[in-house]
């Protein structure tokens, strides 16, 4: 995949104590960020303060139960990739275990310490690219993204570090945006939806694709599940995303003249006023 040049980010790992303050930050040589990575830091970074309280990813039942299916120790070493406002890296250091947040935008981790301190939790902070980690090998139990993996330049590169920084046996946790197998015209439709309102979007893969990659790179699927979720209105799928207005006009056409096929993937419809859909979104877990 060929890539273009972007920002030199800094790696910087930092750590937080229980009693909410930071405490000391190592830096690590500057990494290229390409045009995707460079797009979602910028993205996020401006966009952070909209994914905290309130935000639907706040819900973590969907995390609830993909643990459910997971023998972890009793204290795991945790890696939570594109950690946004922290919610799921914060679930699992809620149960005692070591979490590690990390993202490429500093404004996102700032949010996800202030909520870690705000529940009197201890974790790890590290800025960096999800192409790329600065862990050493076979360094943690379970390695979790969740609604950020279609943002990624390149996921066979995520899923390798994946892979890469998981002990024997450890647990590789998947939940994103999906779309069905074997429906393409559906999937070029969110495609084009999703990057119009938000720039920084770069692909949704189907299941299949996701685990393909994942047997490429040595792991071993234990489940793949595709569920919808209702959306809220478009408006506020826009203000979270701060959609520029010409893309919003586009956005509402490419609905107005969506197919019949389309409109029964996604469940288009308007309630009350607002147009409302019904978005698939992937549990995938994998084992080292």
């Amino acid at each position: 995949m060929r890539r273009e040049a972007g920002l030199m980010m800094p790696i910087r790992v930092g750590s937080q104590a229980d009693s909410g303050k930071k405490g000391e930050t190592d830096y690590f040589p500057a990494v290229q960020l390409d045009a995707v990575q460079s797009a979602a830091q910028e993205q996020f970074g401006k966009q952070s303060h909209r994914y905290g309280k309130g935000h639907i990813l706040q819900n973590v039942d969907d995390v609830v139960a993909a643990a459910s299916q997971m023998r972890l120790p009793a204290v795991a070493d945790v890696l939570d990739v594109a950690t946004g406002a922290g919610h799921t890296g914060l679930y699992f250091a809620g149960l005692g275990h070591r979490v590690t947040l990390a993202d490429n935008a500093q404004p996102m981790l700032d949010r996800a310490t202030e909520a870690a301190a705000e529940r009197g939790l201890k974790v790890t902070t590290c800025q960096h690219a999800a192409e790329k980690f600065p862990y050493a090998d076979a360094s943690f139990d379970l390695v979790s993204s969740r609604v950020a993996p279609h943002h990624f330049s390149s996921p066979p590169d995520f899923i390798h570090e994946v892979a890469r920084v998981l002990r024997p046996g450890g647990y590789f946790l998947l939940i994103d945006g999906s779309v069905r197998d074997d429906e393409p015209e559906a999937e070029a439709w969110l495609h084009q939806v999703e990057k119009l309102r938000d720039p920084s979007h770069n692909r949704l893969l189907s299941p299949r694709a996701w685990s393909q990659l994942c047997m490429d790179a040595g792991l071993g699927v234990q489940s793949a599940e595709l569920k919808t979720f209702k959306q809220p209105d478009l408006e506020w799928y826009f203000e979270t995303a701060n959609t520029p207005p010409d893309n919003r006009v586009a956005v509402r056409k490419l609905i107005e003249t969506a197919s019949e096929n389309v409109k029964r993937c996604y469940q288009l419809g308007v309630e009350e006023g607002k147009i409302v859909w019904w978005w698939p979104r992937l549990t995938l877990i994998a084992r080292r």
